[in-house]
């Protein structure tokens, strides 16, 4: 039993031999057809590839042909366009035919020599005709066109404009003529003033010093007073000091002195401008309010040379003020009335 059985499996082994063989062999021609199948494919599909390429190429290149073909229709009609408009231009602004114009002015005519720079008019115009060249005439017709551009657009009212501005001009100029001559005769007049008030300035300023002097030394019995210009070579815009040295002083400076003296420096200053240039009368406001006796004398002395020239209308409260007056006149309130009383000392 063990012998059929190992028989039985000895068969069924050389069975499954076989049919692992003939599997092997299917196997393999399938793989083979598959490899085959799958290079025909690759094949096929650089094939549909290239194809595709070649209708991308050809599709892009019948597209390019159609551009140039409308291209080229735009140009023609542009060009078209364009003839007609020279041929209009040339009925319209030079009354010539495109023949005639071709006729006279074409490229085989003879050209005369154009001047690109304002200097060789001369020598262009000396030189002979010769062939056209575009690129020639092109240069001298921008050069033309700069030149016209520089000149502007043309006004037809030019002339007549010139003429107004012309006399504008004429007229503008003879009041700068008149202005220049009424200046020269101003500045003459003024040159006259500053003489003037120069010579008037000199001979008052003179004239004060001295008074002063004289005035300084009633107020100031020994001492020394003097008016001094800060500017003696400019005599319409000088300044004028006052140096007033009492007796047993040494300093001249205003600011220096007593207020009583200094009171009476700038009484002498304005009684010696009286004294220079008399008024007719003066009016002086309690002048002497501050001064001790012995000052109010020396003030009533320069008084009473004053009262010799002019009147003088005083307001004080010194009685010794008063005793020189020849008339009085004071305000008094009685019973709420305010009257005005008067008396000349005279009578």
């Amino acid at each position: 039993m063990r012998q059929t059985e190992l028989a039985t499996a000895s068969d069924v082994e050389a069975a499954a031999r076989i049919a692992l063989e003939a599997a092997e062999r299917a196997l393999s021609r399938a793989a083979t057809e598959r490899d085959r199948l799958s290079a025909r494919r690759s094949q096929v599909s650089r094939e549909v590839s290239d194809a595709r390429r070649a209708l991308d190429r050809m599709s892009a290149e019948l597209a390019d042909a159609m551009n140039s073909a409308n291209q080229g229709k735009i140009a023609a009609e542009q060009t078209r366009v364009r003839v007609e408009d020279l041929r209009r231009r040339a009925l319209e602004e030079l009354s010539l035919e495109p023949e005639q114009l071709i006729a006279e002015f074409g490229p085989e005519v003879m050209v005369p020599a154009l001047p690109l720079d304002p200097d060789d008019v001369e020598k262009a115009e000396a030189a002979k005709p010769r062939a056209y060249v575009r690129a020639e005439q092109e240069r001298a017709l921008a050069t033309a066109q700069k030149d016209l551009e520089k000149l502007g657009r043309v006004n037809p009212l030019a002339l007549e404009e010139h003429e107004a501005l012309a006399a504008r001009h004429k007229f503008l100029v003879d009041q700068v003529q008149d202005l220049k001559a009424s200046k020269a005769d101003l500045l003459r007049i003024v040159q006259d003033v500053d003489r003037l008030v120069q010579e008037a300035f000199t001979a008052a300023f003179a004239e004060t010093r001295k008074q002063f002097e004289h005035v300084f030394g009633v107020l100031f019995p020994g001492g020394q007073g003097d008016l001094v210009l800060t500017d003696p070579e400019d005599m319409l815009s000088t300044g004028i000091e006052i140096e007033a040295r009492p007796a047993g002083k040494k300093v001249k400076r205003l600011s220096l002195l007593s207020g009583g003296e200094r009171s009476l420096a700038a009484i002498a200053f304005l009684v010696a401008i009286f004294k220079a240039r008399p008024s007719p009368f003066y009016v002086m406001d309690e002048v002497e309010a501050a001064l001790d006796d012995m000052n109010l004398t020396r003030l009533l002395t320069i008084f009473k040379e004053l009262q010799e020239t002019s009147q003088l209308i005083v307001i004080t409260h010194q009685k010794r003020t008063m005793e020189i007056a020849d008339a009085l006149y004071g305000v008094t309130m009685r019973d709420g009335i305010t009257r005005v009383v008067s008396q000349r000392l005279a009578d």
